[in-house]
């Protein structure tokens, strides 16, 4: 899932090991998000949220990922 975990952490000149600190994860966990390989429980989304002062919805992209997935849908029909 397409997100701007990355982005954000490096806007705030943020390491992966200090974000992790901050919402109760692993760096790999940070790593795995940043790579769109891990999706987050909805909690963990929301404390990354609230690091960076942005909503879930911002912070993974829910429109843009909606969209992409109908696409897929509906090109299986």
């Amino acid at each position: 899932m397409k997100n701007k975990v990355r982005q954000l952490r490096q806007a705030a000149n943020m390491t992966q090991q200090q974000l992790a600190e901050l919402v109760y994860v692993s760096s790999r966990t940070i790593i795995s998000l940043e790579k769109g390989q891990y999706n987050p429980s909805l909690l963990l989304a929301y404390r990354i949220a609230c690091v960076f002062g942005t909503t879930v919805e911002d912070l993974y992209c829910l429109a843009e990922n909606k969209a992409l997935e109908d696409r897929q849908y509906e090109d299986l029909q």
